[in-house]
């Protein structure tokens, strides 16, 4: 009875908007985004309409491949920027607008957004199935592309050791796995996905400080071309970034270079 009542429940959720609201839907070049250039225009949302607004009036730019750590007490909107990357919110309960390359996400559609950003939440989740089929679920890549993927996050001897190599058993959320190689298999995902833009979500809070310093390596250097914004669980994570993105009650409460602001932050 239970599953049956959650099942109705679930289908009695609204359906996402998904066509590009009074304007219409508008098509963009293949190679969209091919620079990674995001701004927030006037930009803000709540939750619910008897809510406080969860981003209010955010104005930034940030330029193709900068490295934006991001910085906020607990509910200062941190998580929200990126439910809003995303779309996850309710569009008549936003202002104001998002665009990534010149082009504004709300006339898009979903899945063309969504598939065109990368993140690396705090806590990967992975599927029951393969390993391979954790890294690539559509079979967009070949075996040599994964296996250069788990190279680049030194799980390559891990997964070469095991009969099964690729095919090797991923149980339920991977819980065969410990919790900083779900991190590295989440890596390896945004290395293989290739999107312009990459969020990182508290990806090192969960993890032994070998797998963190590793992790922050990997972020430098794996992917210098690529625009990230990162939120940060401990201000070390964040010192290499261009710029620091601080947030405070959903508002922008400074951005600027990390030597002008962590000595605020300590």
């Amino acid at each position: 009875m239970t599953s049956a009542e959650r099942i109705y429940g679930y289908s009695q959720l609204p359906q996402e908007e998904d066509f590009g609201g009074e304007h219409g839907l508008i098509e963009t070049s293949p190679d969209w985004p091919d620079l990674g250039t995001v701004e927030f225009c006037n930009y803000s949302f709540r939750y619910r309409s008897t809510r406080e607004t969860a981003l209010r009036d955010l104005c930034l730019r940030i330029e193709p491949n900068e490295k934006i750590g991001i910085i906020g007490r607990t509910g200062a909107g941190k998580s929200s920027l990126f439910q809003a990357l995303f779309r996850f919110t309710d569009r008549s309960l936003i202002t104001g607008h998002i665009l990534i390359d010149g082009v504004d996400i709300s006339r898009i559609t979903l899945k063309h957004l969504r598939t065109h950003i990368s993140i690396i939440p705090q806590q990967a989740f992975l599927f029951s199935g393969s390993l391979r089929s954790n890294l690539d679920p559509f079979n967009h890549y070949s075996d040599e592309q994964c296996w250069k993927a788990l190279e680049d996050v030194q799980l390559k001897k891990f997964v070469s050791d095991h009969s099964e190599r690729l095919l090797l058993p991923i149980a339920e959320s991977g819980i065969n796995l410990s919790a900083g190689q779900r991190q590295l298999v989440a890596a390896a995902r945004a290395i293989l996905k290739q999107s312009k833009i990459l969020l990182i979500d508290e990806a090192t809070a969960n993890v032994d400080p070998a797998t963190d310093t590793f992790i922050q390596q990997l972020i430098a250097h794996r992917f210098q071309d690529r625009t990230v914004l990162m939120i940060a669980h401990r201000l070390n994570t964040v010192i290499q970034s261009d710029r620091i993105l601080v947030l405070k009650n959903g508002q922008l409460e400074n951005l600027d270079v990390p030597q002008n602001i962590l000595h605020d932050y300590q």
